[in-house]
């Protein structure tokens, strides 16, 4: 059988630790599949781990069928897969983050009177207008403090599904 599905560089050309982790890999997955013993797992792993060249590596994989596409092309797929799983989880995280935001916000009774009439004198020391009705007078919800966090964690959660969907099909183009 051609061994050039491995790909593995060639007879003497020294191998790196990304090859020797590929060939584990090869080996694990025939060992899950039935193809070798416990023992001959144990001991090919010891051998892939010292290999240096690349007939090496064949050699411990010579007896087993080239079944899927070699572990080199499917390394940057890997890369996506954990790239789109922390950016889903890190949305989640975020998602949970702003809706605490808007569900305080939403609950909250406002600033006091105290608090409003500070503000007014605050500002107006400054030389700022303070237009009537600001600040507002309890029980107002201001649309910025609970909406836009609430908007922001609606659509966080939307980024959370459209990646979990797409990781579940297998899509990453």
């Amino acid at each position: 059988m051609d061994r050039a599905g491995w790909n593995y560089p060639r007879d003497h050309v020294r191998v790196s630790d990304a090859d020797r982790d590929r060939a584990l890999s090869e080996l694990s997955a025939a060992f899950q599949a039935g193809r070798i013993t416990a023992d001959e797992f144990e001991q090919r792993s010891g051998q892939a781990l010292a290999a240096r060249t690349g007939k090496e590596l064949t050699a411990l994989l010579a007896d087993l069928p080239v079944e899927r596409a070699p572990a080199a092309r499917t390394a940057p797929e890997r890369a996506r897969r954990v790239l789109a799983t922390r950016v889903a989880f890190t949305a989640g995280a975020a998602a949970i983050c702003f809706s605490a935001v808007a569900a305080a916000s939403a609950l909250s009774h406002g600033p006091t009177l105290q608090q409003r009439e500070i503000l007014r004198q605050v500002t107006g020391r400054h030389g700022l207008p303070v237009p009537p009705g600001v600040p507002p007078g309890p029980h107002v919800i201001w649309a910025g403090a609970a909406v836009a966090p609430g908007a922001i964690a609606v659509l966080l959660v939307a980024l959370v599904v459209y990646l979990g969907v797409r990781l579940a099909r297998g899509d990453h183009s």
